[in-house]
C-alpha cells in the first residue's frame, strides 16, 4: 500500500484538512460542535473537583522509520489518543527523525517532547531506541524485512507495539512472528497491526453479513489489487550496495517482498477474515514487462487459492503505468455475492436478480485511526490487543502466492510451514555491505526453498 501522506500544513491543524493535505474550511457544525467543547471545557475547569493527578498518565510514543508511512501513522496516534505523547524517532538518517520532529511539534502543540538525544539514526537506531526506558509505546513501520526482528525485539524490550502490515516476507520471518505474538501474550504487552480494514465499518459489516449467513454459504471469492506504477529511487554516486538497497526497498524481495505481500497483503488478509483461516494451497503465474533493470519485483501476480471446504479464491494484483486500477473483493454465496470496496468506497449484497439487500458506508481515514486508538485503550484498559498471529498468518498466505507463481509450481500451506527453509534477510547486514546481483524470479528456474 502507498505511503500515508501527513496532511498537516504547518498553520493548520490535523482536523482542518483535508485527506489530500489541503485545508478544509470549517462548517457550521463544526464551529459549534468547538464553541461547545469549549464551553463546556469552561465549566469543568471552574466546577470539576477532579485534580491533575487523576489524569491519566501520559504513554509515551515512539516511531521507527520516519518516511510517510511512519509519519502517517504518529499522525493519526497523536490525532486520535489523548494523553499521549511523541517521544522518540529512529531512521536510517537522523535528518529524518529531526523533520518528523518539526513536523509533528507543529501540528500537535504539547504532544512532542523530543529532545536531539533520542533522535537514533543509523542501522542500530531501532536498537537503542528500544533500550530507551521512556518509551512506552513503539511503532513499527520500516521496510517489511525488518518486521519480524523489530517486532521481536521491541516485545523483548517490555514495549507495546503497532507493526505495520506485512508482517513479515518469508517463512523464517513468520516462525520470528510466532514466536513474537506468543511471547507477547505471556508478557502482556499489545501488538496491533496496520491491518486497517478490520477496522473499517464497511469490511465489518460486511463480514458479519456474511457470518450470518445474508449469502448463504460461502463457495469462493475474487480479489484485486490493481494499480498503476509505483515509485523507483535510483542509485547515486558513492552508495553502497546495502544503502541502496535499503533505500530503494520497494524493489528488493528480502525488503518489501513484492507486490503480492507488501501492497496486496489488505486483501488477502481480508480473504483470509472471511474464510476463517490461510488457504490450503496456491497455484498462479505472472511476469514483468515495465519493471526497472535492477528491480527484482515483477509487475503482475495471478493465483488460485484453494480454502478448505474445495473454495477457491481468484487473486490479481499488478502496477503497470497506464492500467485501470481495482481494488476490490467480491465473495460469492449460494444466495448473494458481498461486495466490498476498498478506500472509502462501501460494500454492498446483491442478490440473484441484481438487486442491492445491503449496504454499508465506510470511511479509510477513520480507520487509519481507529486501529491506534484501538491499541492505546487496550494498554489503558489492561486488556492489551495482540494480533500479529493473524496478521503473520496473512502475510505468509501472500509468500505461499508469491512462492507458487515465482516457482510455477503447486505449493501448499503445510509445504511453507513445516518444510520450507526460505529466509531472504542478509546475514551480517552492515551499512557498507555488498549485496548479491538483484535477479528477478523466473518460473520454472527459480526453485521452492
Amino acid at each position: 500500500m502507498p505511503s500515508r501522506p501527513v496532511q498537516v500544513p504547518v498553520s493548520v491543524s490535523a482536523d482542518a484538512v483535508r485527506r489530500d493535505g489541503t485545508p478544509r474550511r470549517p462548517s457550521r457544525r463544526t464551529v459549534l460542535a468547538t464553541g461547545s467543547t469549549a464551553a463546556v471545557a469552561a465549566g469543568l475547569m471552574v466546577h470539576s473537583s477532579r485534580t491533575a493527578a487523576e489524569e491519566p498518565r501520559k504513554l509515551r510514543l515512539a516511531v521507527v522509520g520516519c518516511g510517510g508511512r511512519g509519519s502517517g501513522a504518529i499522525n493519526d496516534s497523536l490525532t486520535i489518543n489523548e494523553h499521549v505523547v511523541l517521544v522518540a524517532a529512529a531512521d536510517l538518517y537522523e535528518s529524518k527523525c529531526a523533520s518528523l520532529r518539526k513536523m509533528m511539534t507543529q501540528a500537535h502543540e504539547g504532544k512532542v517532547e523530543m529532545p536531539d538525544a533520542r533522535l537514533y539514526g543509523g542501522l542500530d537506531g531501532c536498537r537503542r531506541l528500544l533500550d530507551d526506558p521512556e518509551v512506552d509505546v513503539v511503532l513499527l513501520t520500516t521496510s517489511p524485512g525488518f518486521r519480524p526482528g523489530t517486532v521481536r525485539d521491541a516485545v523483548a524490550a517490555g514495549k507495546h507495539v503497532f507493526a505495520e502490515k506485512p508482517a513479515c516476507v518469508d517463512v523464517a520471518g513468520y516462525r520470528t512472528c510466532l514466536e513474537a505474538h506468543d511471547k507477547a501474550v505471556a508478557a502482556g504487552t499489545a501488538i496491533v497491526t496496520g491491518t486497517q480494514y478490520r477496522r473499517q465499518a464497511n469490511y465489518i459489516g460486511a463480514v458479519e453479513q456474511i457470518r450470518q449467513g445474508a449469502i448463504g454459504d460461502v463457495v469462493g471469492a475474487r480479489t484485486r489489487y490493481c494499480a498503476g506504477g509505483i515509485w523507483y529511487r535510483g542509485r547515486t554516486a558513492g552508495m553502497s550496495d546495502a544503502e541502496y538497497q535499503l533505500n530503494n526497498w520497494m524493489h528488493f524481495i528480502w525488503l518489501s517482498g513484492d507486490q503480492i505481500v507488501e501492497q496486496a497483503v489488505h486483501n488477502i488478509d481480508t480473504i483470509n477474515w472471511v474464510m476463517g483461516g490461510p488457504p490450503v494451497s496456491a497455484f498462479g503465474s505472472g511476469g514483468r514487462f515495465t519493471r526497472p533493470a535492477d528491480s527484482e519485483m515483477w509487475d503482475n501476480v495471478s493465483v488460485d487459492f484453494e480454502y478448505p471446504g474445495d473454495r477457491t479464491v481468484s487473486f490479481m494484483c499488478r502496477q503497470i503505468p497506464g492500467t485501470a486500477s481495482d481494488i476490490s473483493t467480491v465473495v460469492y454465496g449460494t444466495k448473494a455475492a458481498c461486495h466490498i470496496g476498498a478506500g472509502s468506497s462501501g460494500s454492498r449484497i446483491v442478490d440473484a436478480r441484481g438487486a442491492t439487500i445491503w449496504e454499508m458506508a465506510g470511511s479509510i481515514a477513520d480507520a487509519y485511526k481507529q486501529e491506534h486508538k484501538a491499541l492505546v485503550d487496550s494498554i489503558r484498559a489492561g486488556t492489551p490487543i495482540v494480533e500479529l498471529r493473524q496478521t503473520a498468518d496473512s502475510s505468509l498466505t501472500a509468500v505461499l502466492g508469491r512462492m507458487a507463481a515465482y516457482s510455477g509450481q503447486r505449493v501448499t500451506w503445510d509445504y511453507v510451514t513445516k518444510e520450507s527453509r526460505l529466509d531472504l534477510f542478509p546475514k551480517n547486514l552492515t551499512w557498507d555491505a555488498s549485496l548479491p546481483e538483484p535477479q528477478h524470479a523466473v518460473p520454472g528456474k527459480t526453485k521452492l526453498v
